[in-house]
């Protein structure tokens, strides 16, 4: 009996160790270093359509000075299903001529630009976005310029239950995100994001983050916005899988 209860014993203190462990979440890049960023997208209109996009980001780090990053990243392919007003219309990057249609042709015109630009991106330890270049300037390709899969962390450590924020606003729609730590392992740091969306249009925000304790990239994440907009629901999944190369 006297075992049983030092093991107890020792179970819950180990327990409450973990629990209350602390860890301070940075982006430690270094120069030379690949990563690959896979995303996919879903934006479900209900009987009006919806799209479904796939993206493949590759960056590389250049200049690495005084706490912050410097990211070049490149589209890498790219895919696109949308259906609008009853018609369907699909382009894949990866496919040939002979294997599009003539939408997909056309489709493959327009997302040509993208393939040729280089967004430069300067970033914090923290995760803050400081500045954001396109070269050649590809006005299409603004949109995507921050989807880097980064997210800006708080000042201090943070344990299991440690909360902290952000707002962006993007073309008259508002949405401040929460973070929230549920779980912290020896590799990974698990955080629940909830949140609101208003402006333009008003919902809500849930999802999951691993981070990554050794690099404190978000490795993965799933992030569902629900708004509805001038009467009409829409929902928008984005999942993201970030791994080095």
């Amino acid at each position: 009996m006297k075992k049983l209860m030092i093991i107890a014993f020792l179970t819950v203190s180990n327990v409450i160790c973990v629990a209350q462990e602390s860890v301070l979440l940075r982006y430690k890049m270094k120069k030379g270093e690949k990563y690959q960023l896979t995303m996919t997208m879903k934006q479900d209109m209900g009987a009006t359509g919806g799209m479904n996009m796939k993206f493949k980001f590759n960056s590389s780090i250049g200049e690495v000075n005084k706490g912050s990053y410097v990211s070049e990243t490149k589209v890498k392919a790219l895919s696109m299903d949308m259906l609008q007003g009853g018609n369907v219309m699909s382009y894949d990057s990866t496919k040939s001529d002979d294997e599009l249609d003539m939408m997909g042709k056309q489709m493959k015109a327009q997302f040509a630009p993208f393939f040729k630009a280089t967004i430069y991106t300067t970033t914090s330890s923290r995760g803050k976005v400081t500045n954001t270049e396109i070269k050649p300037n590809t006005p299409a390709l603004n949109q995507f310029k921050d989807q880097n899969n980064s997210i800006e962390y708080p000042e201090e450590k943070v344990k299991v239950g440690s909360t902290w924020s952000d707002e962006n606003e993007n073309q008259g729609m508002k949405m401040k995100t929460i973070y929230t730590v549920s779980k912290i392992t020896k590799d990974k740091v698990l955080i629940d994001v909830t949140g609101n969306v208003s402006g333009l249009g008003t919902g809500k925000i849930t999802g999951k983050v691993v981070v990554e304790r050794a690099s404190g990239i978000p490795s993965s994440s799933e992030i569902n916005v629900n708004v509805n907009a001038g009467g009409a629901e829409v929902k928008i999944s984005t999942k993201a899988i970030m791994k080095k190369i």
